[in-house]
């Protein structure tokens, strides 16, 4: 049975790849700061025959990461599944944001995959298939409008995936990025309200808005990311890394 540690788990996308990968048979680590939240996580992927077990995990806390990651080597002694992942920066323009905003979004954004990857490489290195998945956003090929942080931090997401791809394939630990368009989150709520505050509409119209510019016409399923990020990280995946894959419906118009 694979081991798969999912920060963030307990909501949204990184719960969507949770159920997946409980069902796919992978003993899956649920973490988050909600115990309630995680445990609930839990429950879900036992009542559907699978195994997991839930971990209090603030990725903006270094020592906080450090024990998760002394916790899954004591119990397991390997870990085959790294998906790092967090909470979106808060919207904004470069003239809304000052050193404060810029430097906890660096930490939530930025230095929590650093920090992730960091702990887990020795747990990794003790796998015969290990894979190393970061959740990232579109804004990795397309600036997002009022999302300043985003803009700049994801990218940089990206480019450390590229440089590790490079270091660890001589490992077998393949590491690729995952971008999601718009998936029907409660982030993706939160950035609707945000452009129906800034334009002076109703959110039932500045989806609408966001819908039109989408291809397939509609918003994604959690679970329609996270069964690609299942493949991503399983062993069937076995010649893919260094990678950035889009799942947003056709959004993106960049080549």
């Amino acid at each position: 049975m694979r081991i798969a540690l999912i920060a963030a788990s307990s909501k949204g996308l990184g719960r969507a790849l949770a159920l997946e990968l409980g069902a796919a048979g992978n003993h899956v680590v649920v973490t988050g700061r909600d115990a309630a939240a995680t445990d609930e996580v839990v429950g879900e992927i036992a009542s559907r025959g699978g195994s997991a077990e839930a971990m209090r995990l603030d990725v903006t806390d270094p020592a906080g990461i450090e024990d998760t990651m002394a916790k899954v080597g004591r119990s397991h002694g390997r870990l085959d599944v790294l998906v790092t992942n967090a909470g979106g920066p808060p919207p904004g323009s470069f003239e809304d944001l000052d050193d404060a905003g810029w430097q906890t979004a660096f930490e939530l954004t930025l230095m929590s995959v650093v920090r992730l990857l960091r702990g887990a490489l020795p747990l990794l290195r003790h796998s015969d298939a290990a894979r190393v998945l970061a959740f990232t956003s579109s804004s990795l090929f397309q600036p997002i409008e009022n999302l300043t942080l985003s803009n700049v931090f994801r990218p940089a997401i990206r480019a450390l995936v590229k440089d590790l791809s490079l270091g660890l394939a001589k490992d077998g630990i393949l590491v690729n990025a995952i971008a999601p368009g718009r998936i029907a989150t409660e982030r993706i709520a939160v950035l609707d309200a945000d452009r129906a505050r800034r334009l002076g509409i109703p959110a039932d119209e500045a989806k609408a808005r966001e819908v039109a510019r989408i291809p397939l016409g509609r918003y994604g399923e959690p679970r329609e990311f996270a069964r690609v990020a299942a493949f991503l990280v399983s062993p069937e995946n076995s010649y893919m890394t260094g990678q950035a894959v889009l799942v947003d419906g056709g959004l993106v118009r960049a080549l």
